[in-house]
């Protein structure tokens, strides 16, 4: 049976990762109307390919100040640390929620959970479903969410908020005064036309921005959709030069970068050069151990001063155990001609996850009334200038539900009124006139941001990817006022907003902190301060 779009919903969340899911869950039971869009298959987003876990206190051994200790290392002094005690002190009653949805985290033969160890982590913490947890966490809150009767509606792309701000610059009356959330325009790619649809609460949960680099461990969704919306809309972006770079991805001639998942390092498998000789240890005292960005650079490093195109995982030394532990790492190696249990795994940095985003507070509300953000769009001031592994499903489910508490909070004490919303004016020529244009700008994009705002940045760099963005956002608006929308023009579109919010922030640190290091200035300022960069309003 097809489902039916309606013209006005009291929730609409845009994405359907863990966050957008949890979200939706706790509102309709309270009996609200919500609806799911998604510009891909409903399964389609970053939780789906997170293979590590989701860290949280659940051991004897282990306790909540030392999972904030290592929270606030990571963070390289940029982490909220009330937020942060917040959300981690949350943790074990969302886990206990996770349980109850169907999430069968794996076991030791004994019963008890199994716990696995990350970069940066001091004690076992880290619970998983083998290495596709992300999955088995999609797939028990896809089912709930099935019988709570949220509407789910595949391959419609949010293009963009619709604010009374913009809503009354259009010449359309509307109630009271300042800037609040009306609804949006979404495309829908099964129908090939834009529609409008009118909420008075609007969620954000799109995931991250890693396509905006020539290499990441992203699915193809993740080109920062969210943070565009919100920066067109009129919001701040805060900590976006944090781009965390997965220290060990599959490194293969076609250039897919799987994502080797770091709790094989947390099974002891070390890292090693050319000369199969373990590195790390130069690096940082906790070596294999050691927090992403510490990793990263140091492989990064290696790799130039070796000339090699990779270094090395030495998964041999888990002595024939790698399949059961790690069985869609090894699927997927042995379909590279890699056989994990024989030879070492090559492996490469690769563009991972945004530290920064959407400020938001911790009910995911925002600056912009009846806007909230959750997940990897948002920016909480958990992560800091580094994300600790495995936090970040943590903080998805954690403030998901506090989000979803303060929407019925909203819903409930909101005045109901007829809301009447601007039509969308399309362009009038065909998208595919343009196409191989639209296709050089991308592929300029992911190179200039690789090549320039990549692990190791200077000024020069960050100016050279300013320059280059600033003509590509001038091409691309251009075609966008002029064509008929389609979904490759507005991804690309985010993408080069995104891009320049990134490099603008980068460039606003004058310091060396956590994911952002700069040759020019290689030291820590004597304060830590968020960045902050205004919205580019289209």
């Amino acid at each position: 049976m097809s489902k039916r779009l309606k013209s006005e919903y009291d929730l609409v969340i845009v994405g359907s990762g863990i966050a957008g899911l949890s979200f939706a869950l706790k509102v309709a039971e309270a009996g609200y109307r919500v609806a799911i869009f998604t510009k891909k298959d409903k399964a389609e987003s970053n939780t789906n390919y997170a293979q590590g876990g989701i860290a949280a206190v659940t051991s004897a051994g282990d306790d909540l100040e030392k999972h904030v200790v290592d929270t606030m290392e990571a963070g390289d002094g940029l982490c909220d640390s009330q937020v942060v005690r917040e959300v981690l002190k949350d943790g074990p009653e969302r886990i206990k929620d996770l349980i109850q949805l169907g999430v069968s985290f794996s076991s030791l033969d004994d019963g008890r959970i199994s716990l696995g160890k990350e970069g940066g982590h001091s004690k076992r913490r880290v619970l998983h479903v083998k290495d596709v947890t992300g999955k088995a966490i999609e797939k028990a809150l896809l089912s709930n969410i099935a019988k709570q009767g949220v509407t789910l509606f595949e391959h419609f792309f949010a293009i963009d908020l619709v604010t009374s701000r913009k809503a009354r610059k259009l010449g359309v009356k509307v109630e009271g005064s300042g800037d609040r959330v009306m609804g949006l325009y979404l495309y829908d790619a099964n129908k090939e036309r834009v529609v409008t649809v009118a909420a008075p609460i609007v969620l954000l949960a799109t995931g991250g921005a890693g396509q905006t680099y020539l290499y990441t461990t992203n699915p193809s969704i993740a080109t920062g959709d969210g943070v565009a919306m919100a920066s067109r809309a009129g919001l701040p972006a805060m900590n976006l030069e944090f781009i965390q770079f997965h220290p060990t991805t599959l490194h293969s001639q076609c250039g897919d970068r799987f994502l080797i998942t770091e709790a094989v390092r947390g099974e002891g498998v070390k890292l090693i050069d050319s000369k199969r000789k373990p590195f790390l240890k130069k690096y940082h005292p906790l070596a294999d151990l050691a927090p992403r960005d510490v990793v990263a650079r140091a492989i990064d490093r290696e790799m130039k001063r070796s000339g090699a195109p990779f270094v090395r995982l030495d998964t041999p030394r888990m002595k024939g155990s790698f399949p059961k532990r790690f069985p869609n790492v090894y699927e997927n190696c042995l379909k590279q001609g890699v056989d994990a249990v024989i030879d070492p795994i090559p492996v490469v940095p690769a563009a991972h996850y945004s530290c920064g985003g959407i400020p938001t507070e911790i009910d995911c509300s925002t600056k912009l009334k009846g806007l909230f953000a959750c997940g990897e769009v948002a920016c909480t001031g958990l992560h800091g200038a580094n994300r600790l592994a495995s936090n970040s499903l943590l903080e998805a489910v954690v403030m998901a539900h506090r989000g979803a508490e303060a929407v019925c909070s909203f819903l409930q004490d909101r005045k109901k009124e007829k809301v009447f919303l601007p039509e969308w004016v399309d362009g009038d020529v065909p998208a595919s006139d343009e196409r191989v244009v639209l296709s050089h700008n991308l592929d300029e994009l992911k190179r200039t941001m690789w090549d320039y705002v990549g692990i190791v940045r200077s000024t020069k760099r960050l100016e050279r990817a300013r320059s280059r963005l600033r003509n590509l956002e001038r091409e691309i608006n251009e075609y966008y006022w002029n064509a008929k929308v389609d979904l490759s023009l507005l991804e690309v579109r985010n993408l080069v907003c995104v891009a320049e919010l990134i490099v603008r922030s980068a460039l606003k640190r004058k310091e060396s902190r956590g994911l952002h290091y700069t040759l020019d200035y290689p030291h820590l300022a004597e304060e830590a301060e968020n960045t902050l960069v205004p919205p580019l309003r289209r």
